[in-house]
């Protein structure tokens, strides 16, 4: 009988047990998040002080759940990182499924959002509410990164409660290893959304350079 975990419930325990996933000791395993970033223009860094100020508004009247974070935060730094155009493809509400080796555990899922390129998944994107410490969601949003069926190439997330922001990278050959980036936080006096678009643009040239397989 298959035993089936709900991917909200897995800690990156579990990951490290079931599937040898390991995180990486190399310094620059994860640069996209340090180097080769571009600068913002003024008015991209206006935008983003205004979603900064309509997510502060909102928090006053706490809590602010899942649908209103990616509706407040979520769409507008998507839009602005150029995932809403072509060659990518946004989906939600994504139903996802990782089996151990000998097919008798299931972890499965549904993320919030998944940017796409033919099929390479770039951002695993998981909205938690703006109470809920975004830590917390590194197993499950590895989980999903380890169920992506592309091999050659990495898989990046953001996971984010509207308030703070970590990315993730993932890579399975030659052994399935992980890195994550600060957390950036809208509690920092600097808005910290500008880094956080800075990355994503990046990880979209990243993926927009490597070469794609059938």
């Amino acid at each position: 009988m298959v035993s089936v975990i709900p991917a909200s419930q897995v800690s990156i325990a579990l990951p490290e047990e079931r599937y040898g996933l390991r995180e990486a000791t190399q310094p620059d395993f994860f640069s996209e998040w340090t180097q080769g970033l571009g600068e913002l223009t003024e008015l991209e860094k206006q935008y983003l002080d205004r979603v900064k100020t309509h997510f502060k508004r909102l928090l006053k009247s706490p809590p602010l759940l899942e649908n209103s974070v990616k509706m407040v935060v979520f769409s507008p730094l998507l839009d602005m990182a150029g995932f809403y155009d072509d060659p990518f493809h946004i989906r939600s509400e994504v139903s996802v499924e990782i089996a151990s080796e000998d097919e008798g555990e299931v972890i499965r899922g549904r993320l919030d959002v998944l940017v796409l390129k033919e099929r390479f998944w770039i951002l695993a994107l998981e909205a938690k509410r703006s109470d809920f410490d975004v830590n917390v969601a590194m197993g499950q949003a590895l989980a999903y990164m380890l169920s992506n069926p592309e091999v050659e190439q990495p898989a990046f997330a953001m996971l984010s409660n509207g308030q703070s922001f970590l990315f993730l990278k993932l890579t399975k050959i030659p052994q399935p290893q992980y890195a994550n980036s600060c957390l950036f936080s809208l509690v920092n006096p600097e808005n910290d959304l500008y880094e956080v678009l800075k990355v994503m643009k990046r990880i979209g040239q990243v993926v927009m350079a490597e070469p794609q397989y059938d």
